[in-house]
């Protein structure tokens, strides 16, 4: 069976109708799987899942499942644990980011998701990147053998309490979604998988149940990083079914490349002379001298999500303490003018990243007659170790066009 289509919701908030509007979209045109988890914008991906999935006929809801994750510690949850409230072998990798498998941890994750996704019962429900412990032994020095000894005991009795949970009934099934799986077993950072199975042979064995309910691995895989396809291949004769993440975000070395083509604006010359014409006067200078850095630098992110970091950490604050400088009826005028050049900048950026993507990867691209999307997906639903490939789908076009890729002959 070849690999089918599923949506990925790590950008989806409860909050944008247009994300609930693409999830509904997708559902209704057969989308079968939707993975989420508990960190995403923190519960919000899962509280979408919940109003899109409201009011649609349960013919077309008993089908679909719903596949959701549990470790890491970010945004309120980060809170409630610095109010003192603890769990056991908590991570502390850095100052926004604790992870955690404990138990005890997973259970309370649980719960918050059952609310969340308004259900009694999950699917599926994955230890999300467990190495984080792995990463954080590493950066302390422990030894290779008694970290990755203690990396086995920690999901030993994670998996006890998931083989729990399902004959609870608030789980189906369980699994691990993980980078690592994705790296060559040679780096330091790789979790080791082939003892999994075995490890959830003998944690059913400790609750006395007959078998394991150990279904499912999730890793990256992609046009440029396949190293993943051995623990693809590894989970298939082991009778796991296998998910994969960023299939158009790939990784070469220290670069990252979004597999993607767009479109040049029409609109946005159009955009960036209102906008300079705005503020060509001596009290808007500044505003007026960042907008042409800008446009003189469109072509200078080789990746459109490192354009996203650098305008929501650098120029977002830059532009708030200007416009808090300004007088107010001044200020909103000029913020309202400088959404709808962004909105544009932000495409010119993209279809500039995309040139240079062709550019950087035409050895890897050589044949590809189509859409850098068309070719990054088709690769994937080339290979009969896949079932499912999430896409990220924000919008209900991406939702139409993502899904002619998945319907076209493939040869």
């Amino acid at each position: 069976m070849s690999a089918q289509l599923a949506f990925g919701t790590y950008r989806i908030f409860d909050g944008d109708a247009e994300h609930i509007h693409a999830l509904k979209d997708a559902i209704t045109s057969g989308v079968t799987l939707l993975d989420t988890s508990t960190n995403y914008m923190d519960g919000g991906a899962e509280r979408a899942i919940a109003l899109a999935m409201n009011g649609l006929p349960e013919k077309v809801l008993k089908d679909v499942e719903i596949v959701s994750k549990f470790g890491y510690i970010q945004g309120s949850m980060m809170e409630r644990v610095k109010e003192d409230e603890t769990f056991s072998d908590i991570v502390k990798y850095s100052d926004h980011v604790y992870h955690c498998i404990d138990p005890e941890f997973m259970r309370d994750q649980l719960t918050y998701s059952l609310d969340r996704l308004n259900r009694d019962e999950l699917d599926c429900y994955l230890i999300h990147n467990p190495e984080y412990f792995l990463l954080d032994a590493i950066n302390k020095g422990v030894e290779e053998e008694r970290r990755l000894d203690e990396m086995q005991r920690r999901i030993f009795d994670v998996f006890v309490a998931l083989e729990q949970e399902v004959q609870k009934g608030r789980i189906k099934s369980y699994g691990i979604s993980s980078n690592s799986f994705s790296l060559a077993e040679s780096d330091r950072e790789f979790l080791p998988y082939e003892e999994l199975v075995d490890q959830a042979r003998k944690a059913a064995e400790y609750i006395a149940v007959e078998s394991h309910h150990f279904t499912t691995i999730q890793l990256p895989l992609n046009l440029l990083e396949q190293e993943g396809l051995r623990c693809a291949a590894w989970a298939k004769a082991n009778g796991l079914r296998v998910l994969v993440n960023r299939p158009l975000n790939a990784q070469r070395g220290p670069q990252m490349f979004r597999l993607a083509d767009y479109d040049e604006p029409v609109d946005y010359y159009t955009h960036l002379n209102v906008i300079l014409e705005l503020t060509d006067n001596e009290m808007l200078q500044t505003f007026h001298n960042l907008l042409n850095e800008l446009d003189g630098n469109r072509h200078r992110f080789s990746w459109i999500g490192e354009y996203e970091a650098f305008y929501f950490k650098q120029i977002v604050p830059h532009l708030r303490k200007s416009l808090g400088s300004l007088e107010e009826e001044q200020g909103a005028a000029l913020a309202q003018s400088l959404d709808l050049f962004f909105i544009q900048y932000s495409k010119m950026v993209a279809y500039e990243c995309s040139k240079t993507t062709r550019q950087s990867l035409k050895d890897e691209l050589d044949g590809c007659a189509s859409t850098l999307q068309e070719c990054a997906l088709s690769f994937l639903l080339s290979q009969d170790v896949i079932d499912y490939v999430l896409v990220g789908m924000r919008k209900s076009r991406y939702v139409q066009e993502v899904g002619g890729i998945f319907e076209a002959p493939r040869g």
